[in-house]
């Protein structure tokens, strides 16, 4: 390969320009790169309006960084990687690795198409700290459970950010590319590489040194939002972890754990990929889930957020109104669906996906199978979350519920999750906590022998 053949880099979840090994890797095989995005509809069409619309808002702003040579084609990417490459004479595709399991296919198929043609592909890093599949027992076996997963993870560290400079780099100007319009009625955080670090950045001034305690607090604003930027890799966690080094505070090492939780799920996957649809414990494949018109009709109440219960409630309004929610609202209103309502895991995971726009196959998933107690954790059917208590625990003043169910927001303080007074237009509870809660546990023994 020579300096003067240009190469293509072809983003996918990594739509920045800083602390891009890819890119870096790029640069140093030829000063010229074609920068090509392909819109999918293996991914688009399971992908729900916000997400869709948050990367549409993404590939704009990566395409100004760019100066408009963003070349955005739409197809199956075997035909149009291969096409871009064909059409400059690029001696060599470059991309960030990806792990999950319809990207590791599509690669494999993309790869193979290239090489027919004498087109070198080029994977370098992923959108991990650690590439999945890197940390193992010490007799190579994967991890099973987070705590010594995050043991071995801390000691096998990770590089250091890339040094990209885009200067170096003469990017190729595309031929026709599509129009990427502008998303109507979505609500979405702004977009953009320069957001995801502005955000960084503020929170590492304002919000770290309170986050191990503030992460759970739904009423207030305590965590880093910057999921939606982890997820298409406008910012990557080598950066957020750098920033970190030397910061042993409570917040700081929180944060490392919350990182870690989101690789970790990502090397579940890596190593099981039948988890993004199948139980990850298979003994829960017996497991007795609720069904008929009545089952759907209590899908339908829990999605609406009408359960009746305020801080579930709340969860999952804050969900159709941001298309986000709290992180600790997400295991209260999982919890509610699986073990008070009895209703399968993958409905509310597909109902996630549908709307949250930072939605990730991995993280997803097998947050839903730790809730519902068919994952990677050692003892969880015992863990059935009270929605009343959590709310009084998380939201004490019940800020948070008045904020997002307008129904209570005559109800003063931490009334609001008691409720002895119920407002005539907020729904009575869907079902008794206590009386469902026995139901769970003997389902759950029934399978467990527990």
């Amino acid at each position: 390969m020579t300096m003067e053949a240009p190469v293509v880099l072809w983003f996918r979840r990594d739509l920045r320009l800083r602390d891009h090994a890819a890119l870096l890797t790029a640069s140093k095989h030829s000063k010229h790169v074609l920068a090509l995005y392909v819109l999918d509809d293996r991914l688009l069409k399971p992908a729900g309006a916000p997400r869709t619309a948050f990367l549409l808002a993404s590939l704009r702003e990566l395409d100004q960084a760019l100066s408009g040579r963003l070349l955005v084609r739409h197809g199956d990417p075997v035909q149009e990687v291969v096409a871009a490459a064909r059409e400059i004479g690029a001696a060599a595709v470059h991309v960030t690795a990806d792990t999950v399991p319809y990207g590791r296919t599509r690669d494999d198929a993309v790869a193979k198409a290239l090489a027919a043609h004498g087109i070198e592909w080029v994977p370098t890093g992923s959108p991990y700290a650690v590439t999945p599949g890197r940390v193992t027992k010490p007799d190579g076996t994967p991890y099973r459970v987070f705590t010594p997963f995050h043991r071995a993870w801390t000691r096998h560290g990770w590089p250091r950010p890339a040094e990209t400079d885009v200067s170096l780099v003469d990017w190729v100007k595309p031929g026709s590319s599509l129009h990427l319009p502008a998303a109507d009625d979505v609500p979405l955080p702004p977009a953009g590489e320069e957001t995801a670090l502005d955000a960084w950045q503020a929170f590492l001034a304002d919000g770290i040194a309170d986050y191990a305690a503030a992460r759970d607090r739904p009423d207030h604003a305590g965590t880093t939002r910057l999921s939606p930027y982890l997820r298409w890799g406008a910012i990557h966690p080598r950066t957020m972890l750098a920033d970190l080094a030397g910061n042993s505070s409570e917040g700081a090492q929180a944060l490392r754990a919350e990182l870690c939780w989101r690789e970790f799920h990502a090397d579940v996957l890596w190593h099981r990929p039948e988890t993004a649809r199948e139980n990850y414990d298979r003994r829960f494949d017996r497991m007795r889930y609720d069904t008929g018109k009545t089952a759907q009709e209590m899908f339908r109440q829990w999605c609406g957020g009408r359960t009746g219960y305020p801080i579930v409630d709340a969860g999952m309004r804050q969900l159709l109104a941001e298309s986000w929610m709290h992180n600790r609202v997400r295991m209260i209103v999982a919890s509610f669906l699986v073990k008070d309502l009895h209703l399968p895991w993958w409905w509310g995971a597909r109902h996630f996906m549908r709307h949250l726009v930072d939605g990730d196959l991995a993280s997803n998933q097998l947050n839903w199978q730790w809730v519902a107690g068919c994952g990677t954790d050692a003892a969880p059917y015992f863990r059935i979350f009270n929605p009343t208590t959590q709310g009084q625990k998380f939201d004490p003043q019940g800020d948070y519920v008045r904020r997002y169910v307008p129904e209570l927001r005559d109800i003063p303080g931490k009334a609001v999750h008691t409720l002895k007074e119920r407002p005539a237009d907020y729904p009575a509870p869907l079902v008794d906590h206590a009386e469902e809660r026995q139901v769970a546990l003997q389902r759950y023994g029934a399978i467990t022998g527990s």
